[in-house]
C-alpha cells in the first residue's frame, strides 16, 4: 500500500479522523491521548505489556495512551491500521515477531510492507520457547530426543498453537538445524496443545513459559531446553538450546514498538528514552519476567538491525518447512 498525504489518524475506538500533518505536530506533542495498537487480544502477552507500556508512558513521560486490542487475523488488519494512520506520534503499534517479521512469508497478499511502512523504534521483550516433553516419555536431553529421531523419522509428534504461530516455527527451525523430522499437529491456541501433550496424545512442544512452566514445576512436563540466548530465572537448571549444541536454532518470540513512517524523530526518541528507562527498572523487568519474557534493550538502528534479521531467518525457515497460512 502506497502511503498519502491525505490519510487520518487511528483513533482508539478503530473510527478515523481527520489528520494533521505529523511534521507540524512534534513540539507540541502530546496534545491529547496516544492510541497504542495491540494486535492481539485482551490478558496475553502482548497485552499485558501493552499495559504496563501505558502506565509507564502516563507516570513517567506524561502521556495517556490508550491499549486498542485487535487480534483478529494473525495481527495483520490492526498492523494495516497502524501503517495507514497519520504520522504523527498519536498511534503506535505493538509489533510482535509475526506481525513485523514471519507474516509476510506465511500469507499470500498482506495490504502492508512491515520495513517500507514502519519505523522500527524500541525493543521491548524477547520470549524464550521452551522444548517440554511428556515426563512419562525418556528422553532427558536433547540429545536423547535427537538420537531417537534421526533413527525413527516421523516417528515422533510436535504440537503447536497453530499454524504459523512461534511455537511452530520453532519447532521448523529446531528440526532444520537438528536434521531430524518431526510430524506437527497444529491446536488452535496453547492451551489445548499442551492438553494434549498432558495426555500422552503428542510428543512435545516449542511453547513458551507462560504456558509451560506451572506444569514442569509439578513434574508433569519436562523441559530439556530453552530456545533463547540465556537460561530462565524460573528454570536455571534448564540448557540453552545453544548449551544442547544447536546455536543456530535459537529463537524467541519478541515484541516491540513500530510508528509508522515519517513519524518526527524527535517524537520516536522521546518515546525511546522513556521506554529505555522502564526497561531498566527493577519492578518493571520483575513485572517481564513474571510474563515469561526478557527486556530487549534495543533502540533506534540496533533495533531495526535485530529485526531485519529476523525476517531473514524466518523467511529462510518458513520456505524451508512450506508452512502458510492462506
Amino acid at each position: 500500500m502506497r502511503k498519502d498525504a491525505g490519510r487520518s489518524r487511528c483513533g482508539g475506538t478503530g473510527t478515523w479522523h481527520p489528520g494533521v500533518g505529523g511534521a507540524g505536530r512534534a513540539g507540541s506533542y502530546p496534545e491529547e491521548p496516544v492510541t497504542l495498537v495491540v494486535p492481539r487480544p485482551p490478558g496475553g502477552i502482548t497485552d499485558q505489556l501493552g499495559r504496563l507500556v501505558a502506565a509507564r508512558m502516563a507516570r513517567d513521560g506524561g502521556i495517556r495512551v490508550i491499549v486498542d486490542n485487535r487480534p483478529d487475523a494473525g495481527g495483520n488488519p490492526a498492523t494495516e491500521l497502524a501503517a495507514r494512520a497519520e504520522p504523527d506520534g498519536y498511534t503506535v503499534l505493538m509489533g510482535t515477531q509475526g506481525t513485523m517479521a514471519s507474516n509476510q512469508y506465511l500469507y499470500k497478499a498482506l495490504r502492508f510492507d512491515p520495513a517500507r511502512d514502519f519505523v522500527a523504534a524500541q525493543g521491548l521483550v524477547s520470549i524464550p520457547n521452551v522444548l517440554v516433553v511428556n515426563s512419562r516419555l525418556p528422553y532427558q536431553s536433547v540429545k536423547d530426543l535427537v538420537t531417537f529421531a534421526r533413527a525413527n523419522p516421523g516417528k515422533l509428534t510436535v504440537s503447536s498453537a497453530g499454524d504459523g504461530t512461534g511455537t511452530h516455527l520453532a519447532a521448523e527451525l529446531f528440526q532444520a538445524q537438528a536434521g531430524v523430522k518431526f510430524v506437527h499437529i497444529p491446536y488452535k491456541g496453547s492451551a489445548p496443545s499442551i492438553n494434549d501433550l498432558l495426555a500422552g496424545q503428542v510428543d512435545m512442544t516449542f511453547d513458551y513459559p507462560v504456558s509451560t512452566l506451572a506444569q514442569i514445576q509439578a513434574g508433569k512436563l519436562r523441559a530439556l531446553a530453552v530456545t533463547g540466548s540465556a537460561r530462565l530465572p524460573a528454570l536455571p537448571q534448564v540448557p540453552t538450546i545453544a548449551e544442547a549444541g544447536y546455536p543456530a536454532a535459537e529463537s524467541t518470540s519478541w515484541i516491540g514498538l513500530f510508528f509508522p513512517a515519517s513519524t518526527p524523530a524527535a517524537i520516536v526518541a522521546r518515546w525511546q528514552a522513556d521506554i529505555g528507562r522502564m526497561l531498566q527498572d527493577p519492578a518493571a523487568v520483575d513485572a517481564i519476567h513474571k510474563m515469561g519474557g526478557v527486556p530487549l534493550p534495543l533502540s533506534g538502528q540496533p533495533f531495526a538491525n535485530f529485526v531485519q534479521a529476523e525476517r531473514s531467518k524466518w523467511k529462510a525457515t518458513i520456505q524451508r518447512s512450506g508452512a502458510t497460512i492462506d
